[in-house]
C-alpha cells in the first residue's frame, strides 16, 4: 500500500465522516492505492462508527494527546507514505496529490505552508496568524538549519519508516515542532508545499489552548537548542561581566555623569559566575544528549571534549584557584597594612571580588571536568547489528542441532537394520 491518511480524532462527529470521504475520493480520482486511518482519542460522540461507515479504519489510542492519537495512527498505518491532517475539516484533503508527488521524488517530509496557499477568513484566530505562529516558526528556523515557513501546519505527509526511526516522544501539541525539528537534525530532505487552511466545521471550541500550547512549543525548541538556551545568553553574560570587571578592578568608570565603582563590580562578577555556569550546562546537556541519542553528535563538542581531557581541566581549575588563593593573600596583606583596622570598601572589594570569583570559577571547573568526565563514560549498547548476529548464531545453532539429531537417528535405524 503506498498512502496511509492518519487522522487523530477527539469527539469530531460532526466533520470526522466528511474528511474520510475526501480523503478517499482524492486518492480513488488520483489512482493511490490507500486507507484512512481514525486514531481514536477516546470518542464519546460516536465519531468511531461514523468513520467506520464512511470507509475508515479505527484504532484506538488510549493515551491522552494529540501527539499520541498520531502516533498510533501512525504505528497502525500499513502504507509506506503516511499524511496527518485534524479531523475537523479545516485542512484540504482533496489536494494530496502535490504532497505525495514530492514523496514520491525521494522527500522524507513534506510539510504544508498555509501562509503561501491561503488562511481563509476565519479560520485561523489573529493571535494564532500575526503573533504565535510567525514567531515560534521565525525561533524553530534560527535555532535549527530549516528553511520551513509554516513548522505547525497540521497537514503534511512523510515516509513513514523514516519519521519511525526519529524516535518521536512529545505527547502533546508540540509533537508537531519536535517532527520538523527531529528531521531536521537528523538531515531528513524536509520540503514545503502550499495547502490552504478554511474555517473548521465544529459547533464547539477547538482542543488548541493559545498560551498553553504556545509555550509547549516554545519550552521544546529551547530544550532541544542548548546552544540558545544556555550558551549565547552565557557567553553573552561572561563577556559583559569581564569587559566591566577589568575596567572597574583599576578604578571607577564614568559615563558622561554617571560613576561606575565596586557595587557594579560585584555586579560583572555575578554575570561572570552565571554566564560561565551556562556555557558549562550548555556542554553537558550536549554531551548528555549526544550519549543518549536526543541529539544528533556534535564535532565540535566532541573535538572540545578531546582536547579538553579531566587533567587538563583539573589544572585549569588549579590555577584559577591559585590566582584567587594570591588574591585574598594580597587583600589580607592590605588589610596588615591598615592594622587590621577598618577599611575602605572602594578600595578592599577591588582586591576581594576578583579573587573571589577565580575561586568560585575554580571549583566550577574542577566539578564539570569530572561530570562531563562520567558523562563521557560509555555503555555497552546492543546494537541491531549485535541482535541479527546474535539472532543468526542461535539459529545456526538450532539447525546444527536438528541435523546431529537426525543423524544419530539415521545411525541408529541403519543399526537396527544390519543387527535383523
Amino acid at each position: 500500500m503506498e498512502l496511509t491518511v492518519v487522522m487523530p480524532c477527539l469527539n469530531e462527529a460532526e466533520t470526522v465522516e466528511t474528511c474520510v470521504r475526501k480523503a478517499l475520493a482524492c486518492m480513488r480520482e488520483h489512482g493511490i492505492d490507500g486507507e484512512v486511518v481514525i486514531a481514536d482519542n477516546g470518542s464519546t460522540d460516536g465519531s468511531q462508527q461514523l468513520a467506520r461507515d464512511a470507509g475508515a479504519r479505527v484504532v484506538h489510542v488510549d493515551e491522552k494527546g494529540y501527539g499520541n492519537a498520531l502516533m498510533g495512527g501512525i504505528r497502525a498505518a500499513r502504507g509506506r507514505y503516511v499524511m496527518m491532517g485534524d479531523a475537523d475539516d479545516s485542512y484540504d484533503f482533496t489536494g494530496l496529490l502535490p504532497f505525495v508527488e514530492q514523496l514520491r521524488d525521494g522527500a522524507d517530509l513534506v510539510m504544508g505552508n498555509r501562509f503561501k496557499g491561503g488562511i481563509a477568513p476565519g479560520a485561523m484566530p489573529p493571535l494564532h496568524r500575526y503573533l504565535g505562529n510567525p514567531v515560534l516558526s521565525f525561533v524553530g528556523r534560527l535555532f535549527f538549519p530549516s528553511k520551513i515557513g509554516d513548522f505547525h501546519c497540521g497537514l503534511r505527509g512523510f515516509r513513514r519508516d523514516s519519521i519511525l526511526r526519529l524516535g518521536l516522544q512529545t505527547g502533546g501539541m508540540e509533537f508537531a515542532s519536535e517532527m520538523v525539528v527531529k528531521s531536521t537534525l537528523q538531515g531528513l530532505d524536509v520540503r514545503e508545499v502550499p495547502t490552504t487552511l478554511s474555517p473548521d466545521g465544529r459547533s464547539r471550541p477547538p482542543h488548541l489552548r493559545s498560551w498553553r500550547d504556545g509555550w509547549r512549543h516554545l519550552r521544546f525548541l529551547l530544550l532541544y537548542s542548548p546552544r540558545w538556551l544556555f550558551f549565547i545568553p552565557g557567553l553573552a553574560l561572561m563577556i559583559i561581566g569581564l569587559v566591566a570587571g577589568t575596567a572597574l578592578t583599576f578604578g571607577p568608570v564614568m559615563v558622561g555623569e554617571l560613576a561606575f565603582d565596586v557595587d557594579t563590580l560585584v555586579g560583572a562578577s555575578a554575570m561572570v559566575v552565571i554566564g560561565f555556569q551556562a556555557v558549562l550546562f550548555a556542554l553537558f546537556t550536549k554531551v548528555y544528549a549526544a550519549e543518549e541519542g536526543f541529539l544528533p553528535p556534535d564535532r565540535r563538542v566532541k573535538r572540545l571534549v578531546d582536547v579538553i581531557t579531566l587533567e587538563k581541566g583539573l589544572i585549569l581549575g588549579g590555577l584559577l584557584a591559585i590566582a584567587g588563593l594570591v588574591g585574598l593573600v594580597a587583600s589580607l596583606m592590605h588589610w596588615g597594612i591598615r592594622s587590621f583596622g577598618e577599611l575602605d570598601p572602594r578600595e578592599s572589594l577591588r582586591l576581594v571580588v576578583p579573587s573571589a570569583t577565580a575561586l568560585i570559577m575554580s571549583f566550577q571547573t574542577i566539578f564539570a571536568a569530572l561530570f562531563i568526565s562520567i558523562l563521557g563514560i560509555r555503555r555497552t549498547r546492543e546494537t541491531p547489528i549485535d541482535v541479527a548476529a546474535s539472532a543468526a548464531e542461535e539459529a545456526a545453532e538450532a539447525v546444527s542441532k536438528d541435523t546431529s539429531m537426525a543423524k544419530s537417528a539415521d545411525d541408529a535405524e541403519e543399526g537396527r537394520i544390519g543387527s535383523r
